[in-house]
């Protein structure tokens, strides 16, 4: 086997452990298994790369090289990847042991991380398949001379969108596309030092997709303090293990409804943050409406949102997590920048505090388990000067590449539209700035089309035109009337 992996080894790798799933396991329970063995695997060989390492330091002292304090993680006695290998009988009830063994020696990063996936359930694992996934993943070593936490993360990336391709349907709630991700960021724009909220993180994308933008700049992503919420146990597990992959210290991730009962405090209230990015639920039903009037954590700040409908009360949410110089970006279905009732009521008292600077649709089918078009909407606390009173409305729909399935935005894409953001200013067809009273006299409607004009290039002819034309037609047909009576008479 060969000593360091390739990106393209571990993208196989990964990809055939979920084929030897398939069949007695549904495609949408794939990362249930898989995610939690990966991430095993990975702090058991770490955990013999630095036993080694320190097995060299001590002059082969044991003792020493399995002191806790050697260790990331501590590994407990039977506990070992190798303990689960050995293993022939009950391989589901070991690696259950396992898991619980060492969440309960790392209690403070790792409690609860390897989900609640029922490995002892013998009908849908049965030793044999247990045996054939341990031995697969076996193959390769992965600890830090084998794969670093770029590749691997790279390739549990990877890995996350195998399953959103393969379940579809049913991934829009734990992926957003890459390329959303990426553009969200890039509007956000997180430096060092800062604090990254996202209020339901999903599997993390959008957290990393800030360390990534951080690392395109040249800056420290050490610096970064990275906080999500995600109520989904899988995904909120996931998501853990995706920051220790990426090599991720300083972060904190929570599993709980972000509506009902929001995570992080701080002495006054919510705490707030630098930066606040989420691709929340689209038109959440059942989001706790009922105690939102008189909201115990002051998210009600523009009004109540539907009963049925929880798009804004995510927006407030997230509004009231901003510091005072704080920005933010967020996904939401179209429908949030027109719909009428309470919606209206919270768009006008939203704009009257002048912190939304833009609106940006995007194109129909870009996300997985709707064909619906979302839109993009950002707010800054401090607006500049140039843009208070206004916000920049861009018409991103054809900005697309159409596929079968599913279409697709593509980097040109991206920066196409971070180009319009940036540049700030009128583009026909593409980009409009509207000014408050633009926005009073549509009676706050922030529907894209009410301010991006889309002029309609027909090429047709003048008056003038298509009647000399149409003089020259009529005389053509009369000439080839005659001629063609005078060829009839021929043949009479």
């Amino acid at each position: 086997m060969s000593d360091v992996l390739s990106l393209s080894q571990l993208e196989q790798y990964l990809s055939k452990a979920a084929w030897i799933l398939k069949g007695p396991v549904d495609a949408s329970d794939f990362k249930v298994y898989i995610f939690p063995l990966l991430f095993f695997k990975r702090i058991s060989d770490v955990y013999d790369e630095e036993y080694q390492q320190a097995l060299k330091e001590s002059d082969g002292d044991i003792e020493y090289a399995s002191m806790p304090e050697m260790h990331r993680f501590e590994i407990p006695q039977g506990c070992h990847w190798n303990d689960v290998r050995e293993t022939t009988t009950n391989v589901g009830q070991t690696i259950e042991q396992a898991l619980r063994g060492i969440e309960q020696a790392n209690q403070d990063f790792l409690y609860g991380i390897f989900g609640d996936a029922q490995w002892g359930n013998k009908n849908k694992l049965p030793d044999k398949l247990l045996i054939d996934l341990i031995e697969h993943f076996s193959q390769y070593r992965l600890g830090h001379e084998n794969a670093n936490p770029d590749m691997l993360g790279n390739a549990y990336e990877y890995l996350i969108k195998h399953f959103a391709d393969l379940t579809n349907k049913k991934a829009g709630e734990f992926y957003t596309p890459r390329s959303v991700v990426h553009l969200l960021g890039l509007i956000l724009d997180p430096h060092e030092g800062e604090s990254v909220y996202d209020p339901a993180c999903g599997t993390g994308g959008m957290l990393l997709e800030c360390v990534d933008n951080l690392k395109h700049n040249g800056e420290d992503f050490r610096t970064l303090k990275l906080y999500g919420q995600e109520r989904n146990l899988t995904s909120s597990a996931i998501a853990r293990m995706n920051m220790f992959l990426h090599g991720i210290e300083d972060f904190e991730i929570l599993r709980g409804d972000t509506l009902r009962e929001p995570a992080f405090f701080q002495a006054d209230g919510l705490k707030t943050f630098d930066c606040v990015i989420a691709n929340p639920p689209f038109s959440l039903k059942d989001w706790g409406a009922d105690n939102w009037a008189n909201d115990p954590y002051g998210r009600n700040i523009a009004g109540v949102p539907p009963k049925g409908n929880g798009d804004m009360a995510w927006v407030q949410h997230m509004v009231k997590s901003m510091n005072s110089t704080g920005r933010m970006t967020v996904v939401l279905p179209h429908g949030a920048l027109f719909r009428k009732g309470a919606e209206g009521k919270i768009r006008k008292a939203l704009l009257e505090q002048d912190i939304l600077e833009a609106v940006i649709g995007l194109g129909p089918n870009v996300f997985y388990g709707t064909q619906l078009a979302a839109c993009v909407i950002v707010f800054k606390q401090n607006k500049d000067a140039d843009k208070k009173g206004n916000v920049l409305f861009i018409d991103a729909s054809e900005q697309i590449r159409v596929g079968r399935a599913q279409n697709h935005l593509e980097p040109e894409h991206v920066q196409q539209i971070y180009q319009w953001y940036s540049d700030y200013q009128d583009v026909e067809n593409y980009a409009k700035i509207a000014s408050f009273e633009d926005l009073k006299e549509n009676d706050f409607n922030l529907n894209i089309p009410l301010y991006v004009e889309k002029i309609i290039e027909d090429n047709l002819p003048s008056v003038d035109e298509a009647m000399a034309d149409l003089k020259q037609a009529w005389q053509a047909s009369l000439e080839a009337e005659e001629k063609f009576k005078t060829i009839l008479k021929g043949f009479l």
